[in-house]
């Protein structure tokens, strides 16, 4: 699966997060908003190369 498409299906998790919190689902829509944001500094991080580096600067 290549970057866009990983970023397609964030953006896709982040919208039905967006309506169910309009509809009302709010555990449900904080559970997705939740999800979009970890896979999105997942992806974030391995693009960038230093996934599970920990620094002390």
């Amino acid at each position: 699966m290549n970057d866009f498409y990983k970023d397609v299906l964030t953006g896709a998790v982040f919208v039905t997060g967006l309506i169910g919190f309009i509809s009302g689902e709010f555990i449900i829509s904080s559970t997705l908003f939740a999800a979009a944001a970890i896979t999105s500094n997942v992806n974030l991080n391995r693009k960038r190369g230093n996934a599970g580096h920990l620094s002390c600067k």
